[in-house]
């Protein structure tokens, strides 16, 4: 089965130079097309591209469009009957590729494949694998619960591929005969959540999810957008998901997940106050910057954050168009 891996970068060059070395270093004996998009960043990528991996084929789109926008551009140019979608901060471990592939041809009802991810010092990401996104789970989400998880039900390294709900975007493998049937990434979200609207409509369309604990995959994680972390990040992570939840579920789950999360946020700030009253100074600062991502994540819960749906309001793509991409 010839495969071909598609990654979307933004401001990401020297992560993506890492990235097309280890699909160079680890792939080579596979049928292989590597398609790449620069999102309307113009950070010189083009130029590494075409000097550095004469074998990659590059798509430059002249905006940002988003990340979901851009994958189902690329998509255009694949030709494998199986893609790979892969940030531009990650790097493949040997053999990891041959595993998931595996995984997708040998699996009963395979829709699409999770990798183990590792942060940068070797240890778990802890977003391998989560649940989908429910009002109360999100609102409650935190590196606590999911360490909590990962101990009970976590697949241990280098175990059996295990179904599950949902996986990172940041690794995902499906054929493309499946992705094409979904309509590609749902073109309402700019950023974030799209990987989830995807696992579920994996999900409803009766295939299934495994994560494949043996296919280890280095996640650098933020490199694509830590320049725009803070208040960015923080309120359009929320902005995203409740897009999924009206796009999903309907109105009453949208409002639900705003008031669940506003009063997830304030109890927070409550706790965090308490404990940077009595913290030394370094100590402090950093509970400051967790009050003032909180405190954004309020304003958004009542509307105070209004530019972000705007952001969502791309082009002729209305808020509320239920259209997928086409192609």
């Amino acid at each position: 089965m010839k495969l071909s891996i598609l990654i979307v970068n933004w401001k990401s060059k020297a992560y993506l130079r890492e990235c097309l070395f280890s699909i160079r270093n680890t792939c080579d004996a596979l049928t292989l097309q590597v398609v790449v998009v620069d999102g309307g960043s113009f950070d010189g990528c083009a130029e590494m591209v075409r000097g550095d991996f004469p074998e990659v084929e590059f798509v430059q789109s002249p905006t940002n469009v988003g990340f979901g926008r851009s994958n189902n551009l690329g998509f255009q140019e694949v030709t494998g009957e199986a893609v790979l979608l892969l940030n531009p901060d990650t790097e493949l471990m040997p053999g990891a590729v041959k595993e998931m592939m595996s995984g997708l041809l040998d699996l009963p009802d395979a829709g699409l494949i999770g990798a183990r991810l590792l942060n940068s010092d070797g240890s778990l990401q802890l977003s391998s694998v989560h649940p989908l996104p429910t009002p109360w789970n999100a609102a409650v989400d935190s590196d606590w619960l999911r360490r909590r998880w990962w101990r009970i039900h976590g697949p241990l390294p280098g175990s059996k591929p295990v179904e599950v709900e949902a996986v990172s975007g940041a690794c995902m493998l499906l054929r493309s005969e499946v992705f094409r049937r979904l309509g590609g990434f749902d073109p309402r979200y700019f950023m974030y959540a799209e990987d989830m609207d995807l696992c579920l409509k994996v999900r409803r369309s009766g295939l299934k999810i495994f994560h494949v604990p043996r296919a280890v995959v280095l996640h650098h994680g933020g490199g694509s957008s830590k320049t725009q972390f803070s208040r960015f990040s923080v309120v359009m992570i929320r902005e995203a998901i409740g897009v999924y939840f009206r796009s999903n579920f309907g109105r009453f789950q949208a409002v639900q997940y705003r008031l669940l999360m506003g009063g997830a946020a304030a109890a927070r700030i409550l706790g965090l106050l308490g404990t940077w009253l009595v913290a030394g100074k370094a100590k402090r600062n950093a509970r400051w910057g967790s009050i003032l991502k909180w405190w954004a994540v309020v304003r958004w819960s009542v509307g105070l954050e209004g530019w972000a749906r705007e952001r969502f309001r791309m082009d002729n793509i209305d808020y509320h168009d239920r259209t997928p991409a086409i192609f």
